[in-house]
């Protein structure tokens, strides 16, 4: 309960703590800078209510001040107010309408993750001579975080290139995840065309960029294409944090070929990757939040730790690669509220 309660409290001086003038504080004198945060802190609650709650909170707060005085009148008369308990009723009272608009707010969250959860694959396809495994957490109800692995047209059986995406928004929690959905919609009709990703990925940029508010709300990602019988596997990094192929030898590689994230330039240029794959090699895929994550101490998980764990991984399923990976990441961030969505899918050749 301790560990619950310094993470909603970090998370919450993170969260005010971002209307604070900080610069400013620095150019304060130390005697004075308790002061002036405090009151930075004050100031960002009160415009974070509406006009009638502030007006609320006020009242409050002068009703409890006031019960600390004491007023000596004429011919020895003290007036000694007691108001606490309206003061305590009326911050009751506007801890509840917070609390009911939290509540209302967090149905509505649950019911949009619930839809974004019918646009990513609840199970893995089954590929031929690979398995898959993915798995992601949302650093809110809904995500920004996009995944998927699927036949656009055929089955493998009958030569169908099986799809390997993952993607990530920038931004946060609703649009975020309002691009996100609309970035599966168009991957999934252009996909179902079987173009080649050196098609695929300009169409799917113009598209983007036509709803990217001038390249503020732009799309990383890494889409792949892979052929069962010949191992080989097509890519197109846009802007993403680089795939990372562990090869049965232990040695990594990185996908890293690729252009800009979709979204920022209409007409910008992508160069195709190629990579064969063999039995053994573990392709992993992630998003930043995976190497951006933290512990209470403010320290992030990095790009050395992930790509020892990496090194790292055991010997075994697509399922048992994810827990190892995801596990070094929970032990190292302990209970820390995190500021970003975390998905990590891995393809493992048998």
């Amino acid at each position: 309960m301790w560990a619950q309660f310094t993470a909603d409290a970090r998370a919450s001086y993170g969260f005010y703590g971002k209307d604070v003038d900080w610069e400013e504080v620095e150019a304060l004198p130390r005697w004075r800078r308790p002061f002036f945060i405090a009151k930075q802190f004050f100031w960002a609650l009160m415009m974070k209510l509406s006009p009638a709650r502030r007006v609320l909170l006020l009242v409050a707060l002068t009703l409890f001040i006031l019960s600390s005085m004491r007023f000596q009148l004429s011919n020895g008369f003290v007036l000694d107010a007691k108001f606490e308990w309206f003061s305590a009723l009326l911050l009751l009272l506007l801890l509840s309408l917070e609390l009911a608009d939290k509540v209302t707010m967090k149905r509505d969250l649950e019911i949009a993750r619930e839809i974004q959860t019918w646009l990513v694959p609840s199970q893995p396809p089954d590929v031929p001579g690979g398995e898959i495994a993915f798995a992601t957490r949302p650093q809110n109800s809904v995500a920004g975080d996009y995944y998927d692995a699927f036949y656009p047209t055929v089955g493998a059986a009958e030569g169908g290139r099986l799809m390997l995406v993952i993607a990530d928004v920038a931004g946060k929690s609703v649009p975020a995840a309002l691009l996100m959905a609309t970035m599966q919609a168009s991957l999934r009709t252009v996909a179902g065309e079987d173009a080649p990703l050196g098609v695929l990925v300009p169409r799917l940029n113009r598209y983007a960029s036509a709803y990217s508010l001038d390249g503020r709300r732009f799309t990383t990602a890494v889409l792949a294409q892979y052929e069962h019988g010949t191992g080989i596997l097509t890519y197109v990094n846009a802007g993403h944090n680089a795939p990372v192929l562990r090869r049965a030898n232990g040695t990594l590689e990185e996908l890293d070929k690729g252009g800009l994230p979709l979204g920022i330039e209409p007409d910008a240029a992508y160069e195709v990757g190629n990579a064969c794959l063999h039995p053994g090699d573990v392709l992993i895929f992630f998003t930043d939040g995976c190497i951006e994550a933290f512990n209470a101490a403010g320290e992030e998980f990095g790009n050395k730790r992930w790509l020892a764990a990496i090194c790292a991984l055991p010997s075994g399923t697509a399922q048992e690669s994810l827990h190892y990976l995801m596990r070094n990441v929970d032990q190292f961030v302990g209970a820390t509220r995190q500021a970003d969505d975390i998905t990590c899918m891995i393809f493992r050749c048998k």
